[in-house]
């Protein structure tokens, strides 16, 4: 399966938990609400993810759970009801309602399950109530979106239409582009999954051929394919490389002309990798190593490695789907090591061992490897930035070139005492 090294570690690891997810799942469907079972802990974690929000009411919350409930003296599930009542009183344009399953929450054994399936009998389809984990004890940060579109999907109206559904949340303008250049190509039916309003769910069926826009969605393309639907086995659509081929195996499953889709994107190609050529400069020959966190860790090895002229030291994933992954992993070097899972303590000591001149990892360790003097960049921000398609490949890679350029501006002065 390529020329990488698959390896396998366990042990203590170091990762945001899924209900950072909501930051970006409440942007796309604003009529949707996500409610945190947890503590407060879980609401500060959220609120300083999503940054200060002074013009607008989130749509997300938390209901806590107090020390009452945690020692089992309280009735939780009374309590969730009559915060539910409230917020949907308070809230009256909510459509769709997650429930959204914390540590704390599933160490005392609340079953979100049962409670959606009783609110939904009591609100009599005004309101859909779902639920689903975003436990830091089970998943990594992006996996909280797997778990909120699993559990729209048995919710998808069956079709045998022949569509192409792109799934995985991407920022409305990148994703106006793409289905404009599916359409310029001849595609024209396309449907996006999450859609942007929560009941406007796309149909799916035996026509539907699933293009995964993220590779962090292994349950949804699972429950996906339950349905009926295809999944097309593409690179993921991150730089140049990466983009063209995606949109090449979405037109081959479609049976589009190969010269039609090829006159289409050559100029966007040949702009993109003009603009790339000044950040490919500041990057070439610089190692890299990627600590497990977001899923994305492939294909940004591989578009940085390919188009940016990076040497990969490390490339470490939270989990490996093979089979997704397939297309990433032919294209990573002979000999690349792919570590899938984490022991924290051995990889920095591999990270401080090899000294990489940048490190891709989460904000709790960047400060302590930038007191050590690495560069380094949240794996986060990868998530909230529109990096994704043949015209964001510059954008992608100044956010790597980045740190490196500040680490020199730093370098370049020396402080004096006064």
């Amino acid at each position: 399966m390529g020329g990488a090294m698959l390896l396998k570690e366990t042990g203590p690891r170091e990762v945001f938990c899924g209900l950072t997810s909501i930051v970006w799942l409440h942007r796309r469907m604003p009529d949707a609400f996500f409610l945190v079972v947890g503590s407060r802990t879980c609401a500060h974690l959220i609120q300083s993810a999503a940054g200060v929000m002074i013009f607008a009411e989130p749509r997300f919350g938390t209901a806590i759970l107090e020390e009452r409930d945690l020692a089992g003296l309280a009735d939780a599930h009374e309590e969730l009801d009559r915060v539910v009542k409230d917020l949907l009183a308070r809230r009256p344009e909510i459509r769709t309602l997650f429930l959204v399953g914390s540590c704390p929450s599933e160490v005392i054994k609340i079953d979100l399950a049962r409670v959606a399936e009783r609110l939904n009998s009591a609100l009599g389809g005004r309101v859909r109530v779902l639920n689903y984990s975003g436990s830091g004890i089970e998943t990594t940060f992006t996996q909280g979106e797997d778990g909120a579109l699993k559990a729209l999907v048995p919710l998808m109206a069956q079709s045998q239409d022949d569509q192409l559904l792109l799934v995985g949340t991407l920022a409305n303008a990148v994703e106006d582009r793409l289905i404009n250049l599916f359409k310029r190509i001849g595609i024209n039916n396309v449907s996006s999954f999450p859609p942007r309003e929560s009941t406007n769910l796309p149909t799916v069926g035996n026509g539907t051929k699933v293009l995964l826009t993220q590779p962090y969605l292994t349950d949804t393309a699972r429950a996906l394919i339950n349905r009926g639907a295809e999944i097309i086995k593409a690179p993921f659509p991150l730089g140049v490389e990466g983009s063209r081929l995606w949109m090449e195996a979405a037109a081959k499953a479609f049976k589009i002309e190969e010269n039609l889709i090829h006159s289409i994107l050559e100029p966007l190609i040949i702009r993109a990798q003009k603009a790339l050529q000044p950040y490919k400069e500041q990057l070439s020959g610089k190692r890299l190593f990627l600590l497990p966190e977001s899923q994305l860790e492939l294909p940004l090895a591989r578009f940085l490695q390919r188009e940016c002229g990076m040497k990969l030291v490390e490339v470490g994933t939270p989990y490996l789907n093979r089979e997704l992954m397939q297309p990433e992993l032919e294209l990573l070097p002979q000999d690349t090591p792919v570590m899938e899972g984490q022991h924290i303590e051995k990889q920095l000591d591999r990270v401080r061992e090899k000294q990489p001149d940048l490190v891709v990892c989460g904000m709790g360790l960047a400060n302590p490897l930038e007191a050590e003097g690495i560069s380094t960049k949240w794996s986060i921000e990868l998530v909230f930035s529109p990096i994704h398609g043949i015209d964001q490949a510059a954008d992608l890679a100044e956010l790597f070139a980045r740190p490196l350029h500040r680490r020199n501006l730093l370098n370049d002065k020396t402080l004096t005492n006064v």
